[in-house]
C-alpha cells in the first residue's frame, strides 16, 4: 500500500541554476547530486520534511525520445510546468525573506478562505504557491467532509 509521496519532478533547462534557486533562495537542502552517465540526478528538500524530495530533472535524459524532449523543453521554457504549493507558518515573513533573496513574486501575500497565499516563480518560470494555512479553519463546516473521512 502507498504510504505517501516521496519524490516529485521539477523540470528544468539548467539543473545547476535550479539547484541554486532552491538552496540559496528558498533554503532547501541538497539530498543527492549524482552523475549517472548521461544524466545528473539532483534532489532537494525542505529540512522539516525529510521524506519528500524534488528531483530537478532535465528533459535531456536517456529515457526520453527527441520529439518528447523538444516538446517538454518548449513547455519548460514557457514556465508551464512545475506548479506546486509550499506550506509555511509565516507567509508574509517568508515573502519578505524570499523577495530580498531575488525571488520573483507574481502575487503578494493575500488573505484567502484557506489562509494566506503568495505566488512566485522559480528561475525557469515555473510558478508555485506559498501558503500559510488558516489554523481556525473548520474543514467540515467550510468545505464538507474531510478527505480522510471520504
Amino acid at each position: 500500500m502507498i504510504k505517501g509521496l516521496g519524490i516529485t519532478t521539477v523540470w528544468t533547462l539548467d539543473q545547476e541554476r535550479t539547484r541554486t534557486f532552491f538552496t540559496e533562495k528558498l533554503g532547501f537542502e541538497v539530498r543527492s547530486d549524482l552523475s549517472m552517465g548521461s544524466m545528473r540526478w539532483i534532489t532537494v528538500g525542505a529540512e522539516a520534511q525529510p521524506d519528500v524530495e524534488l528531483a530537478l530533472m532535465s528533459p535531456d535524459g536517456p529515457a526520453m525520445d527527441e520529439e518528447s524532449a523538444t516538446a517538454l523543453k518548449t513547455l519548460v521554457s514557457k514556465g508551464l510546468l512545475g506548479a506546486g504549493a509550499f506550506r509555511t507558518d509565516d507567509c508574509r515573513g517568508d515573502y519578505e525573506t524570499f523577495r530580498a533573496r531575488g525571488v520573483e513574486f507574481l502575487q503578494e501575500p493575500q488573505e484567502r478562505p484557506y489562509g494566506i497565499e503568495a505566488i512566485f516563480r522559480d528561475d525557469n518560470g515555473n510558478w508555485y504557491s506559498l501558503t500559510q494555512r488558516n489554523e481556525e479553519l473548520d474543514f467540515t463546516k467550510d468545505f464538507g467532509t474531510p478527505p480522510e473521512e471520504r
